[in-house]
């Protein structure tokens, strides 16, 4: 099985990098399941209902996110009516609307099923319950036969590598989103888990992670700035390709970034 796997799509131009380079990578790795972050798809804050549509027509098949899909008022809304987007299972109150962990069955291959689970990080980050437990709970509920993907949003590289060795072995593989920077460590450890501290950004190169510069320039030179604005200008997308063989362990773990 073929897992492609997108970084944080910032923006309108996260929107439209993808749009323009996701035809490209269907065609170079023809994966089952793509699978995007997507908390700061709309206006960097969230996901409206309108732009997860987007993302389903482009060819999106399951949504992470993290805590910036809490900014927006709609997201109880939107989570609970839409099944392909998963929140951090671990952050907010328990009984929060949606869920960390989906099982989802593809549409043209009914027999080619998928876990994805999604967590926050603790360090640098909002409050939120302990992922290393919480992980140990979902994937109780996961049966056996499954390939599963995590989705780890958290700040800290040594969270994130001891949240890979913890999951060794036991998910297809762990990936990190947050940082929007792309890391170069992506390997598959030895228990067959494929890993990456960071899957990179969707959205406008020369910006500041998808902002736009002067607007961040301004906050650290002056201590405040204005609202952030997407920032323009070239298009990336990043993001990694897994292949599973039949135990669900990955063989194989390739980043990719494209731009224009």
């Amino acid at each position: 099985m073929k897992i492609l796997i997108i970084g944080d799509i910032y923006g309108k131009t996260g929107r439209e990098a993808l749009a323009e380079f996701l035809p490209q990578l269907k065609e170079t790795y023809e994966p089952d399941w793509i699978i995007a972050n997507g908390e700061n798809l709309t206006a960097g804050n969230g996901i409206s209902a309108r732009h997860n549509r987007f993302l389903k027509e482009t060819g999106v098949h399951v949504v992470t996110t993290g805590n910036h899909l809490f900014a927006r008022q709609d997201w109880q809304e939107v989570v609970s009516r839409n099944e392909n987007i998963l929140r951090p299972h671990n952050l907010g109150e328990i009984d929060a609307p949606g869920s960390g962990l989906k099982i989802f069955q593809h549409e043209a291959v009914p027999e080619s099923r998928i876990a994805v689970i999604n967590l926050a990080g603790r360090v640098f980050m909002q409050r939120c319950r302990c992922p290393f437990m919480t992980i140990d709970e979902l994937l109780a509920q996961v049966e056996k036969n499954i390939p599963i993907i995590v989705d780890f949003h958290a700040e800290a590289t040594s969270e994130k590598l001891a949240m890979f060795w913890y999951l060794n072995g036991r998910v297809s593989a762990v990936v990190g989103t947050h940082t929007h920077v792309q890391t170069s460590d992506e390997r598959i450890l030895p228990g067959g888990t494929a890993v990456i501290s960071d899957l990179g950004m969707t959205g406008a190169r020369d910006g500041i992670l998808g902002v736009d510069r002067e607007t961040i320039i301004g906050r650290f030179v002056k201590g405040y700035s204005d609202k952030f604005l997407c920032a323009v200008g070239i298009k990336k997308i990043e993001g990694v390709v897994i292949e599973t063989d039949s135990s669900n362990q990955s063989t194989q773990i390739q980043r990719f970034r494209l731009q224009s």
